[in-house]
Formats: structure tokens, sequence, C-alpha cells
């Protein structure tokens, strides 16, 4: 039986899928600066407007031309993910009775399930604003906190908490509205594992059978 996410209403509606996206592609480029990454500023704000550009270009507008407009946007903004501990946080203390094959096999579903679930709701930009909050660091751990502003004065909380690999930062877990992704994911394959097995979870999220708080509301 197809297991699904409870979250809040203002966190499933579908036009918060896409600035939930597009606060991921402004953070991940500014955030590098914070970092102390070589480029400077003005590069990096360059490169914010690149990514823009890519979402209201015209040529790219056309629905054959959505892979291509996907892949571009993939490029920029999943590279910043850490996949591999998002998947051991929600996995929890199930992790360590995996082999280590079966642990790389549940990393692959579980990159395939994030990007599946976000990269499809990428037309729904309106000119929304993404508005930094705060910031916060403890070590190798930082936060960003971010607030979406739509264009009727709608706003909704997003905050980023990242560790640090080398020189560079890595999202391992999105809180939208309060709601965690690696939480509301941990809670689902605890119930999957505790009712059936191991083997059955990683079958549903072959079969996609999962989602984020970003659903799409239903009728």
């Amino acid at each position: 039986m197809t297991t699904t996410i409870i979250c809040r209403h203002k966190c499933a509606d579908f036009s918060f899928r896409f600035r939930f996206l597009l606060a991921v592609i402004v953070f991940v480029l500014m955030f590098v600066d914070r970092a102390g990454a070589a480029t400077p500023r003005e590069q990096i704000q360059s490169s914010v407007e690149k990514v823009i550009a890519i979402l209201k270009d015209p040529n790219l507008k056309p629905e054959a031309k959505k892979s291509e407009r996907v892949e571009q946007l993939r490029q920029v903004i999943f590279p910043k993910f850490d996949f591999t501990e998002m998947a051991k946080r929600s996995l929890g203390a199930d992790w360590q009775r995996r082999t280590p094959e079966e642990q790389r096999e549940f990393v692959t579903l579980f990159t395939e399930l994030i990007e599946s679930s976000y990269v499809s709701n990428l037309d729904s930009y309106n000119g929304e604003k993404v508005v930094f909050t705060g910031d916060k660091q403890d070590g190798e751990y930082a936060q960003v906190d971010t607030k979406i502003v739509g264009n009727k004065g709608d706003e909704s909380t997003v905050s980023y908490k990242l560790r640090q690999a080398g020189s560079d930062w890595k999202i391992y877990d999105v809180v939208i509205e309060n709601v965690s992704i690696v939480n509301n994911y941990r809670s689902q394959f605890n119930r999957v594992i505790a009712r059936s097995s191991f083997a059955d979870l990683l079958r549903q999220m072959k079969d996609k059978q999962f989602d984020t708080a970003t659903k799409k509301r239903s009728s």
C-alpha cells in the first residue's frame, strides 16, 4: 500500500513547491561566498541571474525543452546536496544494520526519490522573491533561514541545514514551515520496515511510493 506523507496545508501548496526550489537555487549560490570561495560576490550574483535566466528563457519553455531545462537546473542545484548524509539520517538507526551494498542501493534510490520530487515541479515560477532572514554556524554545521514571498504577499519559511565538506557546504536537510524533509522520510521508512522489511522499503522506493512535503494538494 502506498505510503504518503502528512504535512501542513501551506507546505503542500503547488506554487510553494517551486518557491522552495527557487530558494535552494539562490541559497546554494549565495552561501558559497560565505563559505570562503575564491569567486567574488559579483560572480556569484551573475550565477544567480544565470539560473533565473534559465527559468525565464522562452526557448526552454516549450514542453519539448523541459528535459533540457531540468538538466541545466539539476547541474546547478543538486551538487550542493549531501544525499548520502540525508539518506543516512532518513533511515535512522537501521542504517547501521545494513550492509555496505544495501547502503549504496538505498542512497541511490533516495537520491532519485528526492530529485524526481522536485525537478518535476519547475513550471510554476511567477516572480516569487527570496528573503534571507538569518543564519548561524556551530563548528562544521550551519543553518540558513529564508522567507519566500509570493506576488500576493503570502509568505512561507524555509530553513536549510548544512554541514561542511572540505571548503564547501552541503545541504543535509530542508525544513519547510517547521516540517523537516528528513524527519518525514524517517517516519515513513520506519513504518514500512516495522510492518514489512527493508527489502520491501527498497521496492517501494523504486516504485516512487513516497513523497516529500511539497506534494501537490488534491483538489
